[in-house]
């Protein structure tokens, strides 16, 4: 006989930046771990320094961290992460990114412009990544710019279920903000049966989150909207759709987007909102000073663990989604 057997089971482990520390907390509450001990810090000139405290050897790593503002310095840690993970001769590497940083930036419009979303995907396979979890990505073309597996999640049926609770469904209208998002407001559409509208909208493509709302398509008129999102920047694009819907004669509009990026002048803008309730996940952390009464933040936790432990497990992830 040549060689030498194990008798070994396998061995997960939890790994978390330093951007959304709170939500990996609560993922690994979801799993009955703990997150590993891990020293981190800038050195003065901005360098970040990473080490863990236990040994990844051989074990299954999952390494969560949110790209939030300042998002270059996070994303730098992450590729840093994954990197002392491949040299701490981890079995596998999978990278949880609730929110992918630059997905907005996924094709060229004109020329001589970047795709940075596949630069970021290139980035963290050249790290050491094995794999990518992330949730509710801009594009589903950007799964195909990472060359390993990638699981998409989505929160829809978190949303639309917290939604689908709160209000009469006789009443509800289903509004896409724009022609981009028709296909995910289908599935609103289908999962809470209710119609389906739509605002045609123009984007000033000189001037950054610069757009005009042109027309709302279908009836709106006496209805409860809900306009469902995949993030929020700035909320100019959502205000704007919103107050055309109010001036087509909605009763009440409700906001969702799985991503609250919240930037700039988005919580004056929110805070003024005619919108009576705004419904994000926790994705990313939302910024103190919009703690408001009509925003409510669902934990995306729950269905990110049980993601991780199907991947661990050789399950399936895409049945945790079958009955969209």
């Amino acid at each position: 006989m040549t060689g030498i057997k194990t008798t070994g089971e396998k061995k997960m482990m939890l790994f978390s930046g330093r951007a959304h520390p709170e939500l990996a907390e609560e993922v690994a509450h979801q799993l009955g771990v703990g997150v590993v001990p891990t020293k981190a810090f800038d050195f003065a000139n901005g360098e970040i320094y990473v080490r863990y405290q236990e040994s990844a050897r051989g074990a299954d790593c999952f390494l969560i961290q949110s790209h939030t503002a300042p998002i270059n310095k996070w994303i730098m840690e992450q590729l840093i992460m994954i990197d002392a993970l491949k040299r701490a001769s981890a079995r596998s590497i999978t990278v949880i990114v609730p929110f992918y940083g630059y997905a907005r930036q996924d094709k060229k419009h004109r020329g001589r412009e970047p795709i940075s979303a596949r630069l970021v995907a290139d980035l963290m396979k050249t790290a050491g990544a094995d794999r990518i979890l992330t949730v509710d990505l801009h594009t589903d073309q950007i799964q195909g710019f990472f060359d390993g597996p990638v699981d998409h999640l989505f929160a829809l049926p978190l949303l639309a279920d917290y939604v689908g609770a709160k209000v009469d469904r006789s009443k509800l209208t289903v509004v896409s903000p724009d022609a981009g998002r028709v296909r995910v407001a289908d599935r609103w559409c289908d999962r809470l049966g209710a119609p389906l509208a739509i605002v045609h909208k123009r984007r000033d493509k000189d001037v950054a989150n610069q757009v005009t709302v042109h027309e709302v398509v279908g009836d709106v008129k006496g209805r409860i909207c809900v306009l469902v999102d995949d993030m929020i920047d700035t909320g100019g694009t959502i205000c704007a759709a919103a107050d055309a819907l109010f001036a087509h004669g909605a009763e009440d509009v409700i906001v969702t987007a799985t991503h609250g990026v919240l930037s700039g002048p988005a919580a004056d803008r929110l805070k003024n909102s005619k919108v009576s309730e705004f419904v994000f996940t926790d994705t990313l952390p939302t910024p103190n000073e919009l703690e408001l009464d009509k925003i409510t933040v669902l934990s995306i936790a729950p269905t990110i663990a049980r993601a991780v432990r199907e991947v661990f497990e050789d399950g399936s992830v895409t049945s945790l989604f079958d009955e969209q």
